[in-house]
């Protein structure tokens, strides 16, 4: 990997790729490289706000919708959450049922439960359950 830094450059940060054919790991890529400068776009009501994916605790569809929940804000986005997941790292964030994708930096707290799901308590006091399915993923990525 090479990095050249221009001290004089008129322009913002730019990355070129230089691939021999854009395949699957290369769009993933191209996808990250654009979340991670990207801010999303979400309303409340009739106001627009630009949101860091780092400030979100989690993502969430209800009817239809998806909304992004911070420590004391909800908005609403027009992505659905299988677009979030191909914008937002993987490191950072995980889906923890059908309808939610947790940022992993924000939870303060795990506990197992019973049936092999799991209850996550975010930074903000917030509960919220982790399916079994998803668990197993959370488990791994954490090293748990």
């Amino acid at each position: 990997m090479n990095i050249h830094i221009i001290e004089k450059i008129n322009e913002a940060l730019q990355v070129i790729i230089k691939c021999p054919k854009a395949d699957e790991e290369v769009m993933k890529l191209k996808a990250h490289i654009e979340a991670f400068s990207g801010k999303l776009r979400a309303k409340d009501g009739d106001r627009i706000f630009l949101v860091n994916p780092l400030d979100v605790f989690y993502f969430e569809a209800v009817d239809n919708r998806t909304f992004l929940y911070m420590e004391k804000e909800v908005l609403e986005i027009k992505e659905r959450l299988y677009e979030l997941e191909e914008l937002l790292s993987q490191k950072d964030f995980i889906r923890t049922s059908k309808s939610r994708i947790v940022n992993i930096n924000k939870i303060k707290s795990l506990k197992p439960e019973l049936n092999r799901s799991m209850t996550a308590e975010m930074q903000n006091g917030e509960i919220i359950s982790i399916s079994r399915h998803y668990a197993k993923q959370l488990r791994t990525l954490l090293s748990i």
